[in-house]
């Protein structure tokens, strides 16, 4: 174990040597050439709880990484990097529509039933109405972020830390906040999400909540803050996805900490140190979020104790952790999506996909469990 927590760090620190001499706009724990320690062993299969594949579906050939699918009733909406856009009916794997927008995909998808929002790696945000597309506005950033489609509106943020507010029929843009922060950024999605009649934005560490209507800030809670000596190091972003229950509100900083805002009061209620670059799910009792080293931790939502910790998918690469009835959903990063117990961490099931890796966060909807490799392929697997 000794030999391995070193090679652990020797990895990490010659990462982060690559990322500073190449200069990279955004960053990844697990990106670039650096080989990492060997996974620790699975063992066999014991499916304590049974589940079944119920029905499989395909963005397309040539799909490029797929993006954050969004769930809406009874429909999951998946977007693929090469611009292809489908949505699929949960209960049966139909298709509901399928199209194909001009320009590759950097972002996406935020919908609230009947508009689609992406954003295109050529800056534009394109909204659709029932597949089609209806517009199509230039902003001035990258953009990594699904947009958030809610009340009639488009809701942006950008890579260099500005939130806009476009209406979701005609385009017009109707405010824009910008925000300076630290000269990198992640290219993996931030947090932007709408509480009561707040939406709530991560930026630079901080949870930034904001007048839908005019973009004016209400309250900031941070976090985490800068740390280190160089840009990478003080790099503070807050990832997607979050966890939110009522009021309360919580998040992960990259490389730096987990916590939870009463977005009501705008407190910070607590903040733990944690070292990973995914973010969290969680309920009312507790959260769950993935180390990037492999580790998966249970945390009390409560006061941020920590309940559990596992080692079984360490020095894998790891997608953020779904809760799902009684277990804890992660993908990784040679096609396997882990159901392990909410309550210790210990395995309940292990299924296969093509092998490609788990490319986003597994969803549930209509009691289906739908993972999405990064060849594009769709399963959904049910309970037996």
């Amino acid at each position: 174990m000794a030999r391995h927590h070193r090679g652990w760090h020797a990895w990490r620190r010659s990462l982060l040597l690559t990322m500073l001499l190449t200069g990279l706009t955004g960053c990844s724990l697990w990106g670039g050439g650096a080989s990492r320690p060997q996974p620790a062993e699975l063992g066999p299969n014991v499916p304590v709880l049974g589940v079944r594949q119920a029905w499989s579906a395909h963005l397309g050939s040539a799909t490029g990484a797929p993006l954050v699918p969004h769930v809406q009733e009874t429909t999951v909406t998946l977007a693929g990097a090469d611009g292809t856009l489908v949505a699929i009916d949960a209960r049966t794997g139909a298709e509901v529509w399928r199209t194909h927008i001009d320009g590759a995909l950097a972002a996406g998808i935020g919908s609230d039933g009947r508009w689609t929002a992406v954003v295109s790696r050529n800056n534009d945000v394109v909204v659709l109405d029932e597949g089609r597309e209806q517009w199509r506005q230039r902003v001035a950033a990258q953009t990594y972020t699904p947009p958030l489609v809610a009340g009639g509106r488009v809701f942006v943020l950008a890579a260099d830390r500005t939130v806009m507010a476009f209406d979701a029929q005609t385009g017009q843009r109707l405010w824009s906040q910008a925000r300076p922060g630290e000269p990198l950024v992640l290219r993996q999605p931030g947090v932007l999400i709408a509480v009561k009649d707040t939406l709530v934005a991560g930026l630079s560490g901080r949870l930034v909540g904001l007048s839908p209507d005019t973009g004016a800030v209400r309250w900031e809670a941070p976090l985490a803050s800068p740390r280190g000596t160089n840009d990478v190091e003080r790099l503070v972003e807050l990832v997607a996805p979050i966890s939110r229950v009522g009021e309360s509100v919580c998040a992960r900083a990259f490389q730096a900490a987990v916590g939870c805002v009463d977005t009501d009061r705008a407190a910070v209620l607590w903040t733990q140190k944690s070292n990973g670059s995914e973010g969290l799910d969680g309920d009312s009792a507790a959260l769950y979020g993935v180390e990037s080293d492999g580790t998966v931790t249970s945390w009390r939502r409560a006061d941020g104790s920590r309940a559990w910790s596992s080692l079984r998918l360490q020095y894998r690469k790891l997608t953020a952790p779904l809760l799902l009835g009684r277990s804890v959903v992660i993908g990784d990063d040679t096609g396997l999506v882990h159901l392990l117990s909410r309550e210790d961490g210990t395995p309940l099931n292990r299924l296969s996909t093509d092998g490609s890796g788990i490319a986003a966060t597994p969803v549930a909807v209509a009691d289906t469990l739908i993972v999405v490799t990064r060849k594009g392929s769709v399963y959904g697997f049910r309970p037996d």
